[in-house]
């Protein structure tokens, strides 16, 4: 039996639990890729890896190492990054001990390729070339960098503008370091400005499909909205439902802010009408008590998971435009659009009074995730760019 050829996958943050976006997309990827390859994951972390979380990724790793970034070296690195032009998004995290670890480990597997996500892992792999190599941008960091910098002001402005044209640089410079490139979507692809930008292969996420037959639980929850909640575009579109939505919708119309980490003024605006969970254990049973689901997204990019997981859900999706250019739904069939506040507030109405219209959006929307966005089909499609 032919040995398995080895893959090294680079990761900026341990893949579990999946609680962000970036944890969810190497986390289906390594676990389909396991059945091709041997993989070993490499990644740094900022926090305490429990046993149980490791043991999670170890039934289908064949080694795994953990580098834990001293916060000290973090600042001192932020630091000295002011009087360069690398961007605070990788040298963050970036740790020149790691790096020399890193090296030593590549040696000792000699890796047949390596898949290397997100640019701030870029830095530890970019100058090996004993195999081939795969960059995962996911999203276009600069283009997310310059649409917070649009609501900022005085010194936060400048550096937020010093960031987006670090990071417009650098997501260039660094193609020429990999053979290969994937992003999420062709909206962020248009946004890598490099001459050969069309040679970066769209890698969609999949849906992780909860059977929504295996919760048997009512409708209670009239509004929901997921996400990590220490990401600014989330908080963004928690405090536009609190402030621009609900309070325009009948009294009684509960809402659901489902997520990790929200901040502390988040929490306080929680009440009986607008519930703010926290982490949640498994988030299928936030979709299934829910009747509507909307994603008020006006800054950010890329594919977002929570719209996937609603619609494959078979819950009816409101969103933006900006939302939908990735996602790239059939508005009016398989999701509704709203740009404002009180469009949202008249498609909510919409879905809540016409019961046609409602299971249509429901029954299309799922139909279309299912059809388009299956972890295993865009899998597939990485197993065949990895092995070029």
């Amino acid at each position: 039996m032919a040995h398995k050829k080895k893959l090294v996958v680079c990761l900026s943050r341990f893949p579990y639990p999946l609680d962000k976006g970036d944890k969810l997309r190497a986390y289906h990827q390594m676990q389909q890729l396991a059945s091709i390859f041997d993989v070993y994951l490499i990644c740094t972390s900022d926090i305490k890896i429990s046993d149980s979380n490791l043991n999670v990724l170890k039934e289908f790793c064949k080694e795994v190492w953990i580098y834990k970034l001293s916060p000290w070296k973090i600042a001192w690195n932020l630091f000295l990054t002011i009087f360069s032009n690398k961007p605070f998004q990788v040298a963050y995290f970036y740790q020149f001990s790691i790096h020399r670890k890193i090296k030593k480990v590549l040696q000792e597997i000699q890796p047949d390729f390596i898949y290397s996500q997100l640019i701030r892992t870029s830095e530890y792999v970019k100058n090996y070339h004993a195999c081939s190599k795969t960059l995962d941008y996911m999203d276009a960091f600069s283009k997310g960098i310059e649409r917070r910098m649009i609501s900022k002001k005085g010194i936060t402005r400048w550096v937020f503008k010093q960031e987006y044209h670090r990071l417009i640089n650098y997501e260039r410079q660094i193609f020429e370091y990999f053979e290969h490139h994937t992003i999420i979507s062709e909206q962020d692809r248009s946004f890598i400005a490099h001459p050969r930008q069309k040679e970066i292969a769209i890698l969609p996420n999949g849906v992780s499909t909860f059977n929504e037959n295996n919760y048997e639980i009512s409708k209670n929850t009239d509004l929901l909205f997921t996400g990590n909640m220490g990401y600014p575009p989330n908080v963004e579109a928690a405090f536009f439902i609190h402030q621009k939505i609900l309070p325009f919708l009948p009294k009684n119309t509960t809402c659901l802010i489902a997520g990790v980490n929200p901040p502390a003024a988040l929490k306080k605006l929680g009440s009986k009408q607008f519930h703010v969970s926290g982490w949640v254990e498994d988030m299928g049973v936030c979709y299934a008590k829910s009747r509507i689901f909307i994603a008020p997204m006006f800054i950010g990019t890329g594919l977002q998971n929570k719209l996937l997981e609603a619609m494959a859900m078979g819950i009816p999706c409101i969103t933006t435009t900006l939302a939908n250019k990735a996602l790239q739904a059939t508005p009016n069939m398989e999701i509704l659009i709203a740009n404002t506040s009180e469009e949202f507030i008249s498609q909510i109405t919409k879905l809540q009074t016409d019961p046609i219209l409602y299971a249509k959006i429901s029954k299309d929307g799922q139909n279309y995730v299912r059809t388009n966005f299956a972890w295993k089909s865009c899998n597939d499609t990485l197993i065949e760019l990895l092995s070029k």
